[in-house]
């Protein structure tokens, strides 16, 4: 179980810094990066913490502790998925509008050409 503990630490922390990282090099938005931090110090605290992590464990039903930790895991993807799905969803709806509004401006270019 020490192993566990360990391993999930050091993930949290190479986690946090490589956000870190992204963010400094400016390849990852703040906007996102706000999350990732969040759930990268949720990670660690809950990897210190053996109270914790027995409590969530406890609540949620899991008899075995450190598995608690996959479960946040798990969450936050789903979560982290339906975000990006909604961000999508509305890039898609801006990107056909703005498909539109082009065409619309090319057939006026197109209409004034022919008047000329």
């Amino acid at each position: 179980m020490l192993r566990t503990h360990i391993f999930s630490l050091v993930f949290s922390i190479f986690l946090f810094v490589i956000i870190i990282e992204l963010i400094r090099r400016k390849k990852l938005l703040e906007r996102y990066s706000l999350l990732w931090l969040g759930v990268a110090g949720l990670m660690m605290v809950v990897s210190v913490s053996r109270g914790l992590l027995d409590f969530l464990a406890e609540s949620v039903g899991i008899y075995y502790p450190p598995a608690a930790l996959f479960l946040v895991g798990l969450l936050f993807i789903v979560a982290l998925l339906l975000h990006f799905s909604l961000v999508i969803s509305r890039m898609s709806e801006e990107n056909k509008t703005l498909a539109q509004k082009i065409a619309l401006l090319e057939c006026d270019i197109i209409e004034k050409e022919n008047e000329v």
